[in-house]
């Protein structure tokens, strides 16, 4: 079955370091870098395949689009397509679940790690000269901080919340979990959220829920940026209530300047980057290929409608 294949924004998956060849076999395979609103339909065209990451797929653009009949998206996540116009114009959808647990549970605790051995900042020291002025074998430039002994508080205990508690119990760490005891995970050294993001916990992340958090502690978003209040938790880490946050995820994406959170300095803030290491995406990839091959052959791997 020759098709034709379009994939409207890979550059999120492929900045160019893997290979779309995959595909080839199929038939006529186009990749886009990024697509504009205004021109989805256009690049859709007759396509029978399409694959997307960010593109926000409505019923008004899918009814323009009668000859396609597969669609996958490049993540696990589909907030962005409207599932139900898929299932009135028949078309099959399916998603990657689950493929970045091990990528995202690991920036976790590079986060953590950032504000509790401060290597960054030690790195910096030493390559602004400090180290060949010191007088002894080693100099100060922060306290850092053990994680064995400490707690962490885990909300949300899915597929990324318990390969966390794997990790943090190697370190030595006591493990809260939020569903099974609210109290003891807020109360934790660290809480990191790994909870989807709904309309019921849209902004919980605020200055009540912080009041009752542990003086000092540290919080984690690995999850989804809105989860957060942020001017509430900028507050808190200005104040002390806070000892620091790492972020991976903020409400808008790319953020507007200024960003407080960005410019305080007791935050780490990486680009929604958790999900990146290579080997994540090739796996991706590979899935959604599989996705595709499955429907081609009439099964139904990760179809969702």
């Amino acid at each position: 079955m020759l098709m034709k294949i379009t994939i409207l924004d890979g550059l999120f998956v492929n900045p160019g370091d893997l290979s779309w060849e995959c595909f080839d076999k199929y038939g006529e395979f186009k990749c886009y870098d990024r697509t504009p609103e205004e021109m989805i339909v256009e690049r859709i065209g007759n396509s029978d395949a399409v694959f997307t990451n960010k593109c926000y797929l409505s019923r008004e653009i899918l009814e323009q689009c009668p000859n396609l009949k597969f669609l996958g998206v490049t993540a696990t996540g589909y907030d962005k397509i409207d599932l139900d116009a898929c299932r009135d114009l028949g078309i099959a959808f399916c998603n990657v679940p689950a493929y970045s647990t091990d990528a995202v549970a690991q920036h976790t605790f590079a986060l953590i790690l950032e504000l509790t051995n401060l290597a960054g900042k030690y790195s910096h020291a030493v390559k602004e000269g400090k180290w060949y002025e010191s007088e002894d074998f080693t100099f100060f430039a922060g306290t850092l901080s053990l994680l064995a002994g400490k707690s962490l508080g885990i909300i949300g205990y899915g597929n990324i919340g318990k390969r966390v508690a794997q990790i943090a119990e190697a370190f030595g760490m006591t493990v809260n979990i939020f569903s099974r005891d609210r109290e003891a995970a807020i109360k934790s050294d660290i809480v990191t959220l790994h909870c989807p993001l709904d309309e019921n916990n849209k902004g919980f992340i605020n200055a009540d829920f912080i009041s009752q958090m542990k003086d000092g502690a540290i919080l984690i978003n690995t999850a989804r940026g809105r989860l957060v209040n942020e001017a509430d938790l900028a507050e808190a880490l200005k104040s002390g209530k806070l000892a620091a946050a790492g972020l991976d995820v903020l409400a808008d994406e790319p953020p507007v300047a200024p960003n407080e959170l960005i410019e305080l300095p007791n935050v780490v803030v990486t680009p929604h980057a958790a999900w990146l290491p290579k080997e994540t995406r090739a796996h991706l990839i590979n899935v959604c290929e599989e996705n595709l091959k499955s429907w081609i052959d009439g099964g139904n791997l990760n179809r969702i409608v």
